[in-house]
């Protein structure tokens, strides 16, 4: 790592660390629509730079499962580059701990630095599949002041937990499909001309999308709870002594939100593959394996 990103970890002690985008199955899908889209060689170079037998699909959810790791790279380092903040749907510039925008341009640059060691590049590459699939998930292009919609507390289907949760795996696990079976389902769906309007290697417009679409999805009235029949209704009305009634998140949230939810994904599968095409547009010089 260069000395900027190793600088950054001072500061990004201080953030508190958010839930993780998409959640497995939806980094996974986000992974197998783009793997049908690569160019021949873009494949030949992802299939060079990963480990023998590691795809796409393998790689994309790699940046959260190393949150495991005890080092201070991972457990302060690189927590702020899975999100940006945006007012509004103009990104001004990265804060000083750095973002997602900012990761992904730094990793973009070791790809096609032909001096960047094969472990590396490796990296550089996992932390691009991933960061692209977050880039698309609306509440990782958070506002001011709640982290992303992780300090918003709602009920899903009667169970605690908060609007961040929802979308990251919730409502991508509701129908309860195998990452396979939802990346076939969105790929028939999707029809030539989506796929030329969305082919874009811009991540400024992957983030002003979200942007738009992020303050619809905060709960509204109609997803407060209703009064059982007889009862009297209260305009504050307390579950708790000191706690406020959760916005219940079920059917109608499903019914409202999935079809976002999967343009957002087949949106971030397209890109991941645009992206990558044009990454590797020329062929590169590729750093030694180490010998086995």
């Amino acid at each position: 790592m260069n000395a900027r990103v190793l600088a950054l970890a001072a500061v990004a002690a201080l953030i508190p660390s958010p839930v993780l985008a998409w959640g497995k199955t939806g980094h996974r899908v986000v992974a197998a629509i783009a793997d049908t889209q690569l160019s021949g060689l873009a494949r030949a170079h992802v299939r060079e730079i990963l480990r023998p037998g590691e795809s796409l699909v393998d790689a994309a959810n790699w940046p959260d499962e190393m949150r495991s790791d005890p080092a201070i790279f991972w457990q302060k380092t690189a927590t702020p580059w899975h999100y940006v903040t945006l007012n509004g749907i103009t990104y001004d510039h990265a804060p000083s701990e750095g973002d997602a925008l900012e990761a992904l341009d730094h990793f973009s640059k070791v790809l096609k630095d032909p001096a960047a060691s094969l472990a590396d590049k490796q990296t550089a590459l996992r932390f691009v599949i991933h960061l692209v699939g977050d880039l698309h998930q609306p509440l990782h292009v958070g506002k001011c002041c709640d982290r992303g919609g992780n300090d918003v507390n709602v009920t899903w289907f009667g169970k605690p937990t908060n609007l961040h949760a929802v979308w990251d795996s919730q409502l991508v696990d509701e129908e309860q499909l195998s990452f396979t079976e939802l990346a076939a389902k969105l790929e028939r769906h999707m029809s030539d001309r989506q796929l030329i309007a969305w082919w874009d290697i811009n991540p400024r417009d992957w983030m002003s999308e979200s942007g738009e679409y992020r303050d619809t999805l905060y709960p509204a009235a109609a997803d407060m709870p209703k009064p059982k029949k007889g009862e009297k209704v209260k305009k504050v009305k307390k579950v708790k002594k000191g706690e406020a009634v959760l916005p219940a998140l079920s059917y109608s949230y499903v019914y409202r939100f999935t079809p976002l939810m999967e343009q957002r994904l087949s949106q971030g599968g397209v890109r991941l593959a645009a992206y990558l095409n044009a990454l590797f547009d020329e062929p590169q010089v590729l750093p030694e394996r180490p010998a086995r």
